[in-house]
């Protein structure tokens, strides 16, 4: 009986040329339908790995139960300077140099070390001494506060030699320095330098920052302060605040901080301890600085001191700091500093596991860092833009738009 031609079926030994078309056929749909799913698979692992990558460039938010996150590492992009050489100054005390015009002007006061890992402002008062600048009037006072601070640093752990017993910005009321039973690193040399910083008229104080925030002066509370920042039209966000509540700066003291007073005191935050760009700042807030007292003329100053100026500055009147009550404080993201809140009511942080919120819309932190973290220091302060000022040129040709 003949089978019916419907009923045929390649067998598996069945090598008819329709058995072996029909095969490869299959095969070939087999082959594209497993290459399409690989090609799936590997896209989809593309896109996870992608998204991974771009989730943790992100800044981690932290909920209140979460750990804080590990402070960044910034790499020291600059040398150390040896300032043994620079020991011995010319007025009885030690890493304080003072030049007399001989020419009525005013006195002016550069110091740097304040803490001794913020080494932009060594570099400069260092770079000032070997090119042996004097003024033309006035007199011009240098100094290294915190050098033994500084002789202390460990690239191991940089933000150690702050201060070896004290913040020596914190000292600068008269009550502490008028009493002799207190004693500390800090304490001695602050009331070694008093006098120059009683003499000086203008005082510029070389600062940097825990974290890679832009550069920013601290004025002070006082209009003159806040005149004299804008008369110098770097860096280009000025601060108004009071200062903190756990000392008196030097920036503050005596007539620096009497409204009455003609005497005047700028402290600059040039960037982070030890980015390149700290030192650029550095020496340009210097430049300036002495430009505008007038004690030195421009071809007095190397011409590469001098940057651009922004077209516009930035005025910030701080109203609160936020002080850390125990060692228990987070923040809700990885700030640094000067970040800006629309919004009133944003968390900004905890304190105790309480929620720390913007007061009002429009909030800047100013230098936010739990680096020093401990009961009564302040771990960030808030401000609110006051007014924006358009830059006026500056004393000198040099570093303008």
């Amino acid at each position: 009986m003949k089978r019916s031609s419907t009923n045929v079926r390649a067998r598996p030994c069945d090598r008819s040329p329709y058995a072996l078309a029909h095969a490869a056929v299959t095969l070939a749909h087999a082959a594209m339908e497993a290459c399409s799913a690989r090609r799936v698979r590997a896209r989809s692992t593309r896109l996870r790995r992608r998204r991974a990558r771009q989730v943790s460039r992100l800044p981690k938010k932290l909920t209140m139960t979460e750990s804080a996150p590990v402070f960044p590492h910034y790499s020291i992009e600059v040398d150390f300077p040896d300032l043994e050489a620079h020991r011995t100054g010319n007025a009885g005390v030690d890493y304080v140099h003072r030049f007399d015009s001989g020419v009525p002007g005013p006195r002016v006061m550069i110091n740097a070390l304040t803490h001794g890992n913020e080494v932009c402002g060594a570099i400069v008062v260092d770079a000032l001494l070997k090119r042996g600048l004097r003024p033309r009037r006035g007199v011009l006072t240098v100094s290294f506060a915190n050098v033994t601070a500084y002789e202390r640093f460990d690239p191991a752990r940089p933000d150690a030699a702050r201060f070896v017993d004290q913040d020596f910005n914190r000292v600068w009321a008269p009550a502490v320095l008028d009493d002799l039973s207190q004693h500390s690193v800090e304490l001695d040399r602050a009331r070694a330098i008093r006098p120059f910083v009683d003499e000086a008229d203008w005082l510029l104080d070389l600062h940097s920052m825990h974290e890679r925030s832009a550069p920013l002066i601290v004025a002070g509370p006082l209009a003159k302060g806040t005149a004299l920042a804008l008369r110098i039209g770097a860096p280009a966000t000025v601060i108004r605040d009071e200062g903190h509540p756990e000392g008196k700066r030097m920036r503050d003291y005596g007539g620096f901080g009497d409204p009455a007073s003609a005497k005047n005191a700028l402290l600059v935050e040039c960037g982070q301890h030890w980015e390149a760009r700290a030192v650029a700042v550095a020496r340009d807030s210097t430049a300036r600085f002495l430009m505008a007292s007038g004690i030195v003329d421009e071809r007095d100053l190397p011409a590469d001191w001098f940057l651009p100026l922004a077209t516009t500055m930035r005025i910030v009147q701080v109203t609160q700091p936020v002080v850390a009550t125990s060692g228990d404080f987070r923040f809700a993201d990885a700030y640094t500093g000067l970040e800006h809140f629309a919004e009133a009511g944003a968390v900004i942080g905890w304190s105790d596991g309480k929620p720390v919120t913007t007061p009002y819309p429009d909030c800047v932190l100013v230098m936010p860092s739990l680096r020093q973290l401990h009961p009564g220091v302040t771990v960030v302060r808030l401000g609110r833009v006051e007014r924006e000022v358009a830059q006026r040129a500056a004393r000198g040709t040099r570093g303008k738009c």
